[in-house]
């Protein structure tokens, strides 16, 4: 498998898109929670359904290369400025703590 060319999909969405979220389709419920907190923030973020892109499979093995923390399921993986933020963990935690509304807002994802 050649990494290369999903690497700079991930790349390139995630430099071009304030927020990016690379989720599965259909039944998972961390995906759904993903997509319905950063909706339920104004957030409307570029959301790839791996489990319908033609590189889903090399996509996620990129993203679990960058799930560097450990975590067993690199998927939803969200990006923030052209960063990766992290998976679903990361993403709860940050809006807990209170440091999610500032990274989407110096993203340009929020405006208020």
């Amino acid at each position: 498998m050649n990494l290369e060319y999903p690497y700079e999909i991930v790349k390139q969405l995630a430099s071009s898109n304030a927020v990016v979220l690379f989720s599965t389709s259909g039944s998972d419920c961390m995906c759904t929670v993903a997509k319905r907190l950063l909706l339920g923030l104004g957030v409307a973020p570029i959301t790839i359904e791996l489990d319908h892109h033609v590189a889903g499979p090399d996509i996620q093995a990129v993203l679990s290369r960058l799930a560097v923390d450990g975590s067993r399921q690199p998927i939803p993986a969200v990006f923030v400025g052209g960063k990766f933020l992290g998976g679903i963990e990361t993403l709860i935690a940050s809006h807990i703590n209170g440091t999610l509304i500032p990274l989407l807002k110096d993203a340009g994802a929020l405006w208020l």
